[in-house]
């Protein structure tokens, strides 16, 4: 078993209160860790603390601030206002944070002394303000804000919003796509990149200057970007960004490229056009020579492997750093002597973070297991929060060179003494093709020695994704340890942080090494670890997890007692015509559907309905537009025809994930309670 597990679990057991189990509602409230920003001066860091009101059916964020100096820091919080404050950045003299709230009824940008006191608004725009950094030199601000391209100002936009919002026509036209994205159908607007001075006293003064309203696209771009994808060269005078260009082919491209623009504005420069794959989150070196990027080599695919590229600014020559090392970073920043890059990936079932020598491309871990979230360098100072299977996000300080985290934060700690948490082990076994495929086993809390307990099979989406040693808020393990089943997962082929030769496995074979992987993973499991119940299993999976849960089906109909499928595919034709990100179905089977049809019917779960048999629950997000609510209709229309017993949770208000906690709470007591009617009684 991991030590870190053991120790959990043993120090539950020394809690004064009996041991009892991990509940949803444990999950649900849970406070959370995330966005670390290191001072200038490497010596303090500020993070950000999300806690849930039940009561109003959200989640609220604050500011915290820890001394990494002081001998035994302890968290000072910062902001305490009714609206959250996220986003946190530090002042360039370290002498206050920056950060986005919208106290004043707007999303805007704010200012607390980091010494404590009252935070005052630096921005006072006629539009929300979406994200944001700060200058090296502190007198300027780069703004993102939603807009209409042809606009002339903000209150051109302002006031168009406003009219549509009183205008009693609903209807909307379009002329491409896309007309919707993840959960939100366009109403025009663009992700546009400002600059605006700041004055003595850091507040915006004057009109920000449009640098990216000339190209048609986002920065950043929708739906997930942030602020990684645009940064301020370190004497201020230039910006880089990263953006996708529209036009008619948006929603099958994934071209964007790195532009830098001169900060007072000016004509945008590409420096990526001869790579017409994804380039992005570009960094300048501390002396400002050197741009470091990430950069997939072919177009089209989402999944592909992020290189490390560095471009000298004078020369236009280019580079690969570390080519040779088969993992894909999330992002990447330059140590303060500009002779090392720190670089988070996963990698065998972990998430670490990596030091890569910029000379010699040689690449050394500084973080062994668990899952990293965020991070941030400054000086010699690491900041990162991070995860594993038996504890949500906590914050860690490390010097380089020592290689020795500390841990900053206990948040959760008091409040869950009296949990056991289900014990955890990673094994391997022999998957399609021989080749060695990795997965994890979780005991339930309650685990008594010569028992057996039921399972629950997670299968993850992605596809290219991970179940690995990693804190989750949707798919959790330690939910169903604590409601007494075993779990077992595995990473099969397709997969990522095993190599992309290993990722890359999937693609047009949704339905043929992952379900081997999924049988020999099982077969293994059950064989190596007595106490699992093979005769009592259920299969759980959401997005590419849902559809294997249909594929399973009619594919492996005696494999399980039950099954949950949360918002997967049930007909590949549907899903081809119906999604918007369109690369994604064209890269997974081979094209689009009306050139190769036979590739997406290939492992199409509608065609093999005539052999479904075991029981299922239904989950679809109405507001879910990666994997639309026809899908899961359709997925509970075949189980009712068929007479299969069956049930559909549909929520309304939700995406492709489930956020709002109620529905959290909902969503987990119908699975377990599914799992509960097929496997406890």
């Amino acid at each position: 078993m991991l030590a870190l597990a053991a120790a959990l679990t043993g120090a539950a057991l020394g809690a004064t209160a009996a041991p009892r189990g991990f509940t949803v509602e444990d999950l649900v409230t849970m406070e959370r860790v995330g966005s670390p920003a290191v001072s200038p001066d490497g010596g303090k860091v500020v993070y950000t603390v999300r806690t849930t009101d039940m009561g109003k059916n959200r989640g609220h964020t604050d500011l915290y601030l820890v001394d990494l100096r002081a001998a035994d820091p302890v968290p000072q919080r910062l902001t305490s206002d009714a609206a959250s404050s996220t986003d946190p950045e530090w002042s360039p003299n370290g002498d206050a944070i920056y950060f986005l709230s919208a106290r004043s009824g707007s999303g805007q940008v704010w200012r607390v002394p980091a010494a404590g006191g009252d935070a005052v608004r630096v921005t006072d725009l006629p539009l929300d303000v979406d994200a944001f950094r700060v200058a090296p030199t502190g007198d300027r601000m780069l703004l993102s804000m939603a807009v209409f391209r042809d606009c002339a100002d903000l209150a051109c936009t302002k006031a168009r919003v406003d009219a549509k919002e009183k205008d009693k026509a609903s209807g909307k036209v379009y002329d491409r796509l896309f007309v919707r994205h993840w959960d939100t159908w366009s109403d025009g607007r663009n992700n546009v990149l400002y600059a605006a001075p700041l004055d003595a006293a850091g507040r915006v003064n004057g009109t920000p200057v449009s640098l990216s309203g000339a190209l048609d696209g986002d920065v950043p771009s929708k739906p997930f970007g942030d602020r990684e994808e645009f940064r301020f060269s370190p004497d201020g005078k230039t910006v880089v960004f990263s953006v996708r260009i529209a036009g008619k082919t948006e929603a099958w491209s994934t071209n964007f490229d790195v532009y830098t623009v001169p900060a007072t504005g000016g004509t945008p420069r590409n420096l990526t056009a001869d790579n017409n794959a994804w380039d992005t989150k570009a960094v300048f070196s501390p002396d400002g020579r050197t741009l470091a990027y990430l950069a997939m080599t072919r177009p089209g695919f989402e999944a592909d492997r992020y290189h490390i590229v560095l471009l000298d600014l004078a020369t236009g020559k280019k580079r690969n750093v570390a080519d040779s090392w088969d993992r894909s970073p999330g992002s990447i920043q330059w140590t303060a002597d500009g002779k090392t890059l720190i670089a988070d990936a996963e990698d065998i079932g972990q998430h670490r973070l990596f030091a890569i020598d910029v000379a010699s491309g040689k690449v050394s871990p500084l973080t062994d297991k668990g899952s990293i979230g965020g991070f941030d360098v400054r000086g010699n100072t690491v900041a990162f929060t991070q995860t594993n299977l038996a504890s949500g996000a906590q914050l860690f300080g490390m010097q380089m060179g020592t290689n020795k985290a500390k841990q900053l934060t206990h948040v959760n700690e008091a409040r869950l003494a009296d949990v056991r948490w289900g014990d955890y082990e990673q094994f391997s076994f022999k998957g399609a093709n021989g080749d060695t495929v990795h997965g994890y086993v979780m005991k339930p809390w309650n685990y008594e020695p010569g028992k057996k307990y039921p399972i629950a099979f997670l299968v993850h989406g992605g596809p290219q994704g991970s179940f690995g040693n990693g804190w989750s808020y949707r798919w959790n393990p330690q939910v169903y340890a604590g409601a007494g089943y075993a779990t077992v997962f595995i990473d099969f082929h397709g997969s990522t942080g095993y190599g992309q030769k290993f990722t890359d496995a999937i693609s047009g074979d949704w339905g043929g090494k992952p379900l081997e992987d999924l049988k020999k993973g099982l077969a293994a499991a059950t064989t190596k670890y007595a106490w699992l119940d093979r005769s009592h299993a259920c299969a759980l999976g959401a997005s590419y997890g849902g559809y294997m849960m249909n594929w399973i089906e009619g594919n492996w109909s005696d494999g399980f007692k039950c099954i949950v499928n949360h918002d997967g595919v049930f007909d590949t034709r549907g899903m081809a015509y119906s999604t918007e990100e369109q690369w994604f179905t064209d890269w997974e089977n081979g094209g689009p559907y009306f050139a190769v049809p036979d590739k997406h019917e290939r492992f199409n779960p509608v065609l093999h309905v005539n052999k479904w048999k075991t029981p299922m629950l239904v989950v679809q997000g109405d507001l879910d537009f990666r994997i639309p609510t026809t899908q899961g209709l359709s997925t509970f229309t075949a189980l009712q025809r068929r007479g299969i017993d069956s049930k559909l949770l549909v929520f309304p208000d939700e995406n492709h994930w489930v956020l709002k906690p109620a529905n959290s709470v909902l969503w987990h007591h119908t699975v377990i309670g599914w799992l509960d009617q097929h496997l406890k009684q």
